[in-house]
């Protein structure tokens, strides 16, 4: 594998990491370097090892994994979207200091991570399909991992400069875009 298109499929698989991203720097506007290098990172390892499991798993669970992969990502996104949406909506409604959404929560940060993932899983099963060594394996997750975790990093930059502007809207604008991408993942499998 040609290591410009190992770039270019670690730049797809990405870009939800990165829009989530950004929804989650709205959300959490006083986000420290070391809670954003923690949540980059665990996209990045999450990422990585689903593309090797897609790998791992090969051809023979392609069409199962594949039938059902779009409605897993949809659901666990659609949860936490309305999630954040839910309890923004009460907590201003109520005018109570209920608990908001918190994607730094190590729970939180895995489902993102898991939800903004599994396409990862299919693009290693369909890597799989070519002759492909165990050293350009490992540097494939290596690459895809770290594209993953910069673009998570800026991602979460750039919701937190824009969340200034934004205010009290961040948390639903936040779980809008987290439906977004489930939808948006949801449309393009069922319409291929």
């Amino acid at each position: 594998m040609e290591f410009l298109t190992l770039l270019l499929i670690a730049i797809g698989l990405s870009f939800d990491s990165f829009a989530v991203s950004i929804s989650c720097g709205l959300v959490v506007r006083n986000i420290r370097f070391n809670n954003a290098f923690r949540m980059a990172f665990i996209f990045a390892v999450v990422q990585g090892m689903c593309f090797f499991a897609g790998c791992l798993l090969g051809q023979s669970l392609r069409g199962l994994i594949s039938s059902y992969d779009h409605w897993v990502a949809f659901a666990l996104l659609f949860i936490i979207g309305g999630k954040m949406i839910y309890e923004s909506i009460f907590a201003k409604n109520n005018g109570k200091d209920c608990r908001k959404y918190n994607p730094l929560k190590l729970s939180s940060t895995f489902l993102i991570a898991i939800a903004t993932s599994i396409d990862a899983i299919i693009i290693g099963l369909g890597i799989a399909l070519i002759d492909i060594s165990l050293h350009q394996l490992s540097i494939a997750v290596c690459v895809i991992a770290f594209v993953t975790g910069f673009a998570a990093m800026l991602g979460l930059l750039i919701g937190k400069k824009t969340g200034r502007h934004i205010g009290g809207k961040a948390e639903i604008i936040g779980g809008v875009v987290l439906i977004g991408i489930g939808a948006k993942i949801l449309i393009e499998h069922i319409s291929t």
